[in-house]
């Protein structure tokens, strides 16, 4: 069951996508499909990502991603694609990764619970 959210986490939700890139799920299944090269982000919490993942992808929480980014990601020109749960706290993710200077941020809008809606693999553990 997709969680209620709050009316001003969704106003600052809605004010990060009008500066972000989002793609599409299926956009991200034809992607690793192609074997193109990007870094997949989960910014869930620990215990989401240790329940289950989408495949390959590395686990940097929105908790600690600004803090911890540029020791995993030095070069700002790497293609990421972030996702959470729905596509909210990868959008303020990719928000802050920009304002970092990142220039190749995209977020998977519908996150995990749409990638798992179409039955797509996933990993746990």
């Amino acid at each position: 069951m997709a969680h209620q959210h709050s009316p001003r986490f969704l106003k600052i939700v809605e004010d990060a996508k009008k500066r972000i890139r989002e793609v599409t799920i299926d956009d991200v299944k034809a992607k690793l499909d192609r074997g193109e090269k990007f870094l997949l982000i989960d910014v869930r919490e620990e215990s989401e990502y240790a329940a289950d993942h989408l495949p390959g992808a590395v686990h940097l929480g929105k908790g600690i991603l600004e803090r911890d980014v540029e020791d995993r990601v030095p070069d700002q020109n790497t293609p990421m694609v972030l996702y959470c749960g729905g596509g909210f706290r990868s959008a303020l993710a990719a928000d802050n990764l920009q304002k970092m200077g990142y220039t190749q941020v995209l977020s998977m809008d519908g996150g995990i619970r749409g990638w798992r809606e179409k039955g797509f693999a996933l990993s746990r553990g």
